[in-house]
């Protein structure tokens, strides 16, 4: 084994390591996040993270076919981030979805028409 081989060995192996400790936080985050986004963009999180273990598993094997999966997954996991998001704004956030009580209240009367000022005849 070469010096090259040696260091690219050991990248592999710490790149591994450090997208093992990202993919269980963003796993943690899709099964814990408070909100519908925050699952979404950990689900996001989870597409990238994958990529980048396929692209580290080519890497290491030289086997060039990994990147085109690779390639083919990130268009897939951003088809499926976009439909989320418009799922998302279709339905609109649920009164008990926002931050504040305050939102919520304000929310809430905006969507029924409530916040508006009365007109005067």
């Amino acid at each position: 084994m070469t010096g090259a081989q040696t260091i690219v060995s050991v990248a592999c192996a710490i790149a591994l390591f450090l997208m093992c400790a990202a993919f269980f936080l963003a796993a943690w985050r899709v099964v814990k996040g408070p909100t519908l986004p925050d699952r979404i963009v950990a689900l996001d999180m989870l597409t990238a993270i994958a990529i980048g273990f396929i692209a580290v598993v080519a890497i290491r094997t030289g086997f060039n076919l990994y990147i085109d999966i690779a390639i083919a997954l990130g268009l897939v996991g951003f088809l499926a981030t976009v439909a989320f998001a418009r799922f998302v704004l279709s339905h609109g956030m649920q009164p008990g979805d926002a931050d504040t009580p305050e939102e919520t209240t304000a929310s809430t009367k905006a969507r029924r028409g409530g916040g508006h000022a009365r007109r005067l005849h």
